[in-house]
């Protein structure tokens, strides 16, 4: 695969032998993005759980305090008073059966689906859809709910979702490039804390075997996950 300059660039800056301090690889990061548009900075983690295994699932929401740079287009299932609710509060869709339809049918222009409980029923249906988008409503999540403002409002100001996929993986966002760093390594932070918290008592062994941050088209950068506090020091051992 040949790759650009600009990522060429920004890959001889990396040492793929060492691992970065979260501080260290956000300016990696900032200062090896070449595109033109606002690239988004992304965490990827191997974790050393066994996700076919109900009791090694993680998943889970953190809102991150500085948000992630991206307004989410967000679809609520809702009738009533709780669909006013939702376009009160912000959702771009609303709607029961309409949209129940719609999606049915393939379209999957949004990045978050909200449902209250009455309608779940219907909203099961769509598993073929929502489910390998990430997208399907779960109560754990705050995604199935009578409280759909809540849920629209959190999910606009920076409530990001995760899961690991069948590969142990997991990925999650924490900004754009043009975010200072304080602000990248504040959202990663509040992600890897709510992470660790999820980690399931039947997992043994190192939690977190491997992790990488990057932005869009640039190269990974391995990131010390081992470093959970003093996330702003310089290096690994500030």
């Amino acid at each position: 695969m040949k790759h650009s300059k600009g990522y060429r660039a920004a890959a001889e800056q990396i040492n793929k032998d060492t691992l970065y301090a979260p501080l260290e690889a956000v300016r990696l990061a900032k200062s090896g993005a070449k595109t033109k548009y606002d690239s988004t900075v992304e965490v990827a983690f191997r974790l050393g759980v066994d996700p076919r295994k109900a009791d090694q699932m993680v998943r889970g929401t953190v809102n991150l305090p500085h948000g992630t740079g991206k307004t989410a287009r967000v679809l609520v299932f809702a009738n009533g008073d709780k669909a006013a609710a939702a376009e009160a509060a912000g959702a771009d869709f609303v709607g029961s059966d309409d949209l129940l339809a719609k999606v049915a049918g393939g379209w999957t222009d949004f990045d978050a689906v909200v449902a209250t409980p009455d309608l779940m029923g219907k909203v099961g249906r769509l598993g073929k859809v929502l489910g390998p988008r990430g997208l399907m409503p779960n109560p754990k999540t705050g995604t199935v709910t009578m409280d759909v403002a809540k849920a629209v409002s959190d999910i606009k100001g920076g409530k990001i979702e995760f899961r690991v996929d069948k590969h142990s993986n997991l990925h999650f966002i924490i900004g754009k490039v043009s975010f200072d760093e304080k602000a990248l390594v504040e959202n990663y932070g509040a992600a890897l804390d709510e992470i660790l918290r999820l980690k399931p008592s039947a997992s043994k062994g190192r939690y977190i075997s491997k992790a990488t941050m990057s932005t869009t088209m640039g190269p990974g950068i391995p990131l010390d996950a081992s470093v959970t506090r003093n996330l702003l020091g310089e290096d690994a051992d500030a």
